[in-house]
């Protein structure tokens, strides 16, 4: 039988087609407990690959031959090992190229809608890391918000859709990604913006970011008007696109809230997170659409693969709003926090402009699941 070879591209499509696939995953089990390859209906085997090297005859029974089989590795070169054993066995596989390293770094462009005369709002869906970055297009210009760092997947699709780079925004300085926002405004000229208030040790320069402020896109008015809205990090920044939706970077997500902790000061913070999330953004109306910055589980994505849900509707089954005893809040928030992302302190530095790692470095850095919620 003949071993196909799938990219993350392919991957993706399963993820947000809600295809049925079969993933035999030859990592380690801790890996692969930590961090999968998520679809709403993937199925799955965990069988560390050393434990295949005699021979994949005893676990023939477990694979399916009515659907889609995928062997993934971290880099490769195990899962192509094991798909030629199970192709010698007679059985259909494929192997994801570039093992989790690719699926980490794929992105898919999403169209989230129309925005006023004629102007678009796409979502690009990190699905191996949960990030999510926004593209603002509006009468041949284009705005960024939370670029990671793959800097293409952006200029790229702005040359396809025929749109200059004019703005680039960060929500507030990352802490489980490194940011390709600076980057992406040094290669196109354009103007990058970040609160001051997480800007205090940067070593680069970039335009002050302020409540109340509105930057136009375009000449048909689409405008980004910033919200401060402090609590995950002391200059966390919520934006209003065109009166239709809110990007709230890392303050609410789907179905979690932001962690206050990933700058060391917690007890500091969750003063200002229950403010945002309970009186900022309570006076909002709810017909905005929440766009965050990540998601952290599958359910999280809608039928089309965006990420995206009314502000009303999350106030009425988002947990991380319906916290009515402020001590309770505190304690959610600070007591039972997940693990922090890896080598967080790090990419912090990174997008301080502190330390400048290779590449495979960063992808070092970023390896694993996204953890900025508490839920």
């Amino acid at each position: 039988m003949t071993v196909n070879r799938w990219t993350a591209a392919d991957v993706a499509l399963k993820v947000i087609d809600n295809k049925e696939l079969f993933i035999l995953d030859v990592r380690n089990a801790d890996a692969f407990e930590d961090w999968k390859i998520d679809g709403h209906k993937f199925e799955y085997l965990n069988i560390p690959y050393f434990e295949l090297l005699d021979g994949v005859e005893e676990i023939l029974p477990q694979i399916p031959t009515n659907k889609d089989v995928l062997v993934v590795c971290a880099k490769e070169g195990s899962s192509i090992m094991i798909a030629e054993m199970l192709s010698d066995a007679g059985r259909e596989v494929a192997y994801l190229a570039g093992g989790m390293k690719s699926w980490s770094m794929y992105l898919e462009p999403i169209k989230v809608g129309d925005l006023a005369n004629g102007g678009e709002l796409y979502q690009f869906v990190r699905l191996g890391k949960g990030c999510l970055s926004y593209m603002v297009i509006s009468d041949g210009e284009a705005a960024i918000i939370d670029a990671v760092r793959f800097t293409d997947v952006f200029t790229n699709f702005a040359s396809k859709k025929n749109v200059t780079i004019k703005h680039v925004f960060d929500t507030h300085l990352h802490a489980d990604h490194i940011s390709g926002g600076r980057h992406i405004a040094s290669e196109t000229g354009a103007t990058y913006y970040l609160s001051p208030k997480d800007a205090e040790e940067v070593v680069f320069e970039y335009t002050a970011l302020e409540d109340g402020q509105t930057v136009q896109i375009g000449a048909s008015k689409i405008n980004v008007g910033a919200l401060y809205s402090p609590g995950h990090t002391i200059g966390s920044t919520s934006f209003v696109v065109d009166g239709k939706y809110l990007l709230t970077g890392d303050i609410l997500f789907i179905d979690s809230i932001g962690r206050p902790d990933l700058a060391g000061l917690a007890e500091d913070w969750v003063g200002d997170l229950r403010y945002t999330l309970y009186k900022r953004y309570r006076e909002l109306a709810e017909e905005l659409v929440v766009l965050p910055a990540h998601f952290m589980i599958i359910e999280e994505l809608n039928e089309d693969g965006t990420v995206a849900k009314r502000l009303g509707d999350l106030f009425a089954e988002n947990h991380g709003l319906n916290i009515v005893d402020e001590a309770e809040f505190r304690s959610i928030v600070t007591d039972n926090l997940p693990p922090q992302p890896n080598a967080y302190q790090q990419i912090r530095q990174v997008n301080m402009g502190k330390i400048t790692p290779d590449n495979d470095e960063q992808t070092e850095m970023e390896i694993g699941p996204n953890r900025c919620a508490v839920r």
